[in-house]
């Protein structure tokens, strides 16, 4: 067991950590913070825009702000973006402060979830299934070094998925109601 005071969820995009992490924040009794829906009301300005204005470095320099932020916070159900494993510190905080979940899904699926998706920046061009088999050859290790819990995608509808996942958690977390740093 983890003891963290608060829950997060890593995966690629399409995995679910939105959709699901919602239900299980509801279920559980924590506050759900979507880290680019954050950075998205906090700038004023949708992701794609940012990444237009300040590039992928500003963009990782604000997302790893606001994640160091919400992980000195407690009661929180914290979604990722598909990429903020990248950066070292954010996967060390993300550990620390944070009983870890990875939402596994394969690339057939990613494809089938976000075929009508025009909203992601790193789809936005070219071959889709070669870059997200490119993300995940080059992510899913780092989700996988900071993952106290692994949950494979299922189908079937978003509210049997998070009861079930809820409940596996629940089996797995030791909610801590201290700062993790302390």
């Amino acid at each position: 067991m983890n003891p963290a005071p608060n829950l997060a969820f890593v995966g690629p995009m399409g995995a679910g950590k939105t959709t699901i992490g919602k239900r299980v924040a509801a279920q559980l009794g924590l506050r759900f913070v979507d880290v680019d829906q954050q950075l998205e009301r906090l700038t004023g300005a949708r992701i794609p825009l940012i990444l237009e204005c300040e590039g992928e470095a500003g963009f990782r320099a604000r997302e790893s702000a606001l994640i160091a932020q919400l992980c000195g916070e407690r009661g929180l159900l914290i979604a990722t973006g598909g990429g903020a494993v990248l950066d070292s510190e954010n996967r060390r905080l993300l550990h620390e402060s944070a009983f870890v979940v990875h939402l596994q899904i394969d690339v057939e699926a990613q494809l089938s979830r976000l075929a009508r998706d025009r909203s992601r920046p790193l789809l936005a061009s070219g071959d889709r299934r070669g870059k997200l088999a490119a993300l995940a050859a080059e992510r899913e290790p780092l989700y996988a070094q900071i993952a106290d819990l692994i949950q494979p995608a299922a189908g079937g509808r978003p509210d049997a998925a998070a009861r079930r996942l809820a409940a596996r958690i629940v089996q797995h977390w030791q909610r801590s109601d201290h700062d993790a740093a302390a």
